[in-house]
C-alpha cells in the first residue's frame, strides 16, 4: 500500500501511524489548574528528545469535536507550568487505563481511581504512589500545530523506587520494573516482561575487525 497524506483521511492517517510508530511509551501525567485539582491522565506521544538539558515532548490532541477545545492536561500545563509524568508498568495498567476515560474537567480522575499521591522533589504537582518511577517536569514551550499541542517540559527531578535502581550506573533495572507500551489503538499494549533482546553495540574499529 502507497498512501500520499496530503488530501488522506485522517482517521486513516491516525490507524497507520499508531501501528508503525510502536510500541509507544505512555506518559502518565499528573497535571494541577490554577485552582489546586489534580487531573491525571495518559498520552502514548511521548518520548524523550534530548539530554542537555534533558527534554520530553508529548503530543495532545484537542478534544474531539468542533472547534478547538484543548484537554484539561494541555491547559493545567500552560497555566501551572508544571506536571509530572509517571511510568506505567502491568501492576499499575488498569488504573491508568481508567483513568483515560473521558470525564468533564470538574471530574478529578484520582478521586474515581481512588489514586493516592506523594509530593514531589522540586515541582509542586505531585507524583502517583502507584508508579515505581516519575518524570518532574517543567513547561518550555507548546507548539500548536493543527489540532495537536506539541509540549515540551524540561525533565527538573527524577524519582524511581530503589529496588529498581542499579547503582552502578546508576541504571534501571528495567527488567524487573515491567513497563507497558501502547501498540495500535484503543486497548492495545505490549508487555517488556521477558521480551528484552540484547545486540551489542559495536564502534566502527569493531566492525572493520568483523570484515577484516
Amino acid at each position: 500500500m502507497d498512501l500520499n497524506l496530503e488530501n488522506a483521511n485522517k482517521h486513516h492517517v491516525y490507524n497507520l501511524l499508531i501501528g508503525l510508530v510502536a510500541p509507544r511509551p505512555i506518559a502518565w501525567i499528573t497535571s494541577m489548574n490554577s485552582e489546586g485539582q489534580l487531573n491525571a491522565a495518559p498520552f502514548s506521544a511521548y518520548n524523550y528528545v534530548g539530554i542537555d538539558p534533558p527534554v520530553v515532548a508529548i503530543g495532545i490532541s484537542n478534544r474531539p469535536g468542533p472547534g478547538i477545545v484543548p484537554k484539561d492536561t494541555a491547559n493545567n500545563i500552560r497555566s501551572t507550568g508544571e506536571f509530572v509524568i509517571n511510568v506505567v508498568t502491568e501492576d499499575c495498567a488498569e488504573a491508568m487505563n481508567l483513568c483515560a476515560v473521558d470525564f468533564p474537567p470538574e471530574v478529578s480522575e484520582l478521586d474515581i481511581v481512588h489514586l493516592k499521591t506523594e509530593p514531589s522533589l522540586v515541582v509542586k504537582v505531585p507524583r502517583l504512589c502507584i508508579s515505581p518511577a516519575s518524570l518532574e517536569c517543567r513547561h518550555i514551550t507548546t507548539m500548536e500545530i493543527g489540532r495537536n499541542h506539541i509540549v515540551l517540559g524540561q525533565v527538573v527531578a527524577i524519582h524511581v523506587k530503589d529496588e529498581f535502581v542499579d547503582t552502578t550506573g546508576p541504571y534501571i533495572r528495567a527488567e524487573e520494573m515491567h513497563a507497558i507500551g501502547r501498540m495500535n489503538g484503543l486497548g492495545s499494549y505490549v508487555k517488556t516482561r521477558d521480551a528484552f533482546l540484547r545486540i551489542p553495540r559495536m564502534n566502527y574499529a569493531q566492525w572493520q575487525k568483523q570484515h577484516e
